[in-house]
C-alpha cells in the first residue's frame, strides 16, 4: 500500500506542474497580446496546450516528464517623468497674469479699415466760350501749377481788347478836354467880373446926367442894360465851370487815371484782357490730368463747361468712416498710422483733422425714419478726415485707394466694470 502511494505521488506532481505551466503560458500570452508583443517561449511551449488528463496510477518505473521552461520577456522600463508638465503648470499663472496686464493697458489704438484716399479734383474749364485751338497735355500727365493745359482761338478776344483800348484813349482825350474847358470857364468868369466895374460906373454917370436932364432916357436905359448883362455873364460862366468840375470828379487837378470816365473805360480794357488771358487755360495746382481725350482741337467749348479733369497730387487726405462705438475716445489732433492695401509694408503718419458733426446717413436723400414701425437699430458711421503728414519720399497715393487707419487715443481699456465695482465695494467696506 505504501509503495503504490509513493508511486502515484510523482505522477500527481508532474500533472500539477504541467497545469501550472499551461496557465502561466496563457496569462503571458494574454499580456503580450494586450501590449501588442508576441510572447517569447521555447518551441515546446508554442505547442497547443493539452487539457489535463485525469490522474492515473503509473508503474514505479515510469520517469517523470520534464516541465516546460518559460522565458518571460523583460519588463518594460518605466518612462522617466520629464519637466514639461511642471514647467507648463508653472507658466500657466504667469501667462494669465501677463494676458490680464496687457488686456488692462491695451485698447488705446482704434483701428478701422473703412478708409479711402481722397484727393482734390476739379473739372478744368474756363468762363469764356471759344473754339479749342491747341491742347498742350496728354492723358495721365503730371503737371505743375501754372502749366498750360489748352488754348482757345484768340482772334475774337484780341479784337475785343483792341476796341476797349481804343475807347480808353477816347475817354482820356475827353477828360483832358474837360480839364481845358474848365480852365477856360474860370478865365471867362474873371473876364466877366472885370467888366462889371466899368458898366457900373457908366450906369452911375448916366443916372447922374438924367437927374440934371443932360442925358436922354435912352442912353440911361442902355447903360443899365449893359450892367445887368455883365452881371449875368459872370453867373453863366460860374455855372459852366461848376458843370465841368462835376464831370472832372469834383477835382480839376486830379490825374486823368483817377477820373470816373477813365476808370470805366479802363475796366472794359481789363475785362477784355481777362477774357484773352482766360483763353489760355492753366493748371491751378499740381496734379495729374485725366480724360484729356474728351477734348479735341476744333471743338467749340461753352463757358464753364469742364474740358477734362485734374486730380491733385499734393492735397491728399484719408476719408474714414468708423463706427460710432469706435469714436468714444477719438479727438481731432490725435496721431495716426496709415497703411495702404496697394503698398504692403509701407507706413504713413497722419493726424486726425476733423470729425463730422453728423453721420453719413443724416445727409442721405431718404434719411432713416425712426418713428416707422419697421425701424431697426443700426450702428451708424461717422465721417472723419485724417491728414497725411509725410507724403514725401513715399509711393504715389491715388484717390480711391483702400487704407487702414490706426489712431492712438491714449485711453487704456482698464479693468472690467464688474472688477471695478467689486474693488469699490471692498474699499467702502474697509
Amino acid at each position: 500500500m505504501s509503495e503504490s502511494t509513493s508511486s502515484r505521488k510523482p505522477a500527481d506532481d508532474d500533472d500539477a506542474g504541467e497545469r501550472v505551466s499551461d496557465q502561466v503560458i496563457r496569462l503571458d500570452s494574454q499580456r503580450e497580446q494586450r501590449r501588442g508583443n508576441p510572447p517569447v517561449v521555447e518551441d515546446d511551449a508554442l505547442e497547443a496546450p493539452v487539457a489535463p488528463e485525469p490522474a492515473t496510477l503509473e508503474a514505479p518505473s515510469a520517469q517523470p516528464k520534464p516541465a516546460a521552461v518559460i522565458i518571460a520577456p523583460p519588463a518594460p522600463a518605466k518612462p522617466r517623468r520629464g519637466l514639461t508638465r511642471p514647467i507648463l503648470f508653472a507658466l500657466l499663472p504667469v501667462a494669465l497674469v501677463a494676458g490680464g496686464y496687457y488686456y488692462v493697458i491695451g485698447g488705446q489704438v482704434m483701428t478701422t479699415d473703412n478708409a479711402y484716399i481722397q484727393a482734390q479734383s476739379l473739372g478744368v474749364s474756363t468762363d469764356v466760350s471759344g473754339t479749342v485751338d491747341e491742347i498742350d497735355v496728354h492723358d495721365n500727365q503730371a503737371v505743375k501749377k501754372g502749366d498750360v493745359l489748352f488754348r482757345l482761338r484768340p482772334a475774337s478776344f484780341e479784337t475785343a481788347l483792341g476796341g476797349a483800348e481804343a475807347q480808353l484813349g477816347t475817354v482820356r482825350n475827353q477828360v483832358l478836354t474837360l480839364q481845358a474847358s474848365y480852365q477856360q470857364s474860370l478865365a471867362s468868369i474873371d473876364q466877366a467880373e472885370a467888366d462889371i466895374p466899368y458898366y457900373e460906373s457908366a450906369f452911375q454917370r448916366q443916372q447922374d446926367l438924367l437927374k440934371t436932364s443932360t442925358a436922354s432916357k435912352a442912353t440911361f436905359d442902355g447903360a443899365q442894360h449893359d450892367l445887368v448883362a455883365a452881371r449875368r455873364k459872370v453867373t453863366v460862366a460860374k455855372a459852366q465851370a461848376q458843370a465841368m468840375l462835376a464831370q472832372l470828379g469834383g477835382d480839376a487837378s486830379q490825374p486823368v487815371e483817377k477820373n470816373p470816365f477813365y476808370l470805366q473805360a479802363q475796366s472794359a480794357v481789363d475785362d477784355a484782357q481777362r477774357n484773352l488771358d482766360d483763353s489760355v487755360v492753366k493748371a491751378p495746382f499740381d496734379g495729374v490730368v485725366t480724360n484729356v481725350d474728351a477734348l479735341q482741337v476744333g471743338k467749340y467749348l461753352p463757358a464753364s463747361q469742364p474740358a477734362f479733369s485734374l486730380v491733385s497730387s499734393t492735397d491728399i487726405w484719408i476719408a474714414a468712416e468708423p463706427k460710432e462705438t469706435e469714436l468714444t475716445y477719438v479727438r481731432p489732433g490725435q496721431k495716426a498710422t496709415i497703411s495702404i492695401d496697394g503698398y504692403p509694408g509701407e507706413v504713413w503718419h497722419g493726424t486726425v483733422g476733423s470729425i463730422s458733426p453728423a453721420s453719413s446717413s443724416s445727409f442721405s436723400l431718404l434719411p432713416a425714419q425712426n418713428t416707422s414701425g419697421n425701424w431697426v437699430k443700426v450702428v451708424q458711421r461717422i465721417p472723419m478726415r485724417v491728414t497725411i503728414d509725410d507724403p514725401q519720399g513715399k509711393p504715389p497715393l491715388r484717390g480711391g485707394m483702400s487704407a487702414v487707419v490706426s489712431i492712438d487715443t491714449g485711453h487704456a481699456r482698464g479693468l472690467p466694470d464688474f472688477v471695478t465695482e467689486l474693488l469699490e465695494r471692498f474699499g467702502q467696506k474697509s
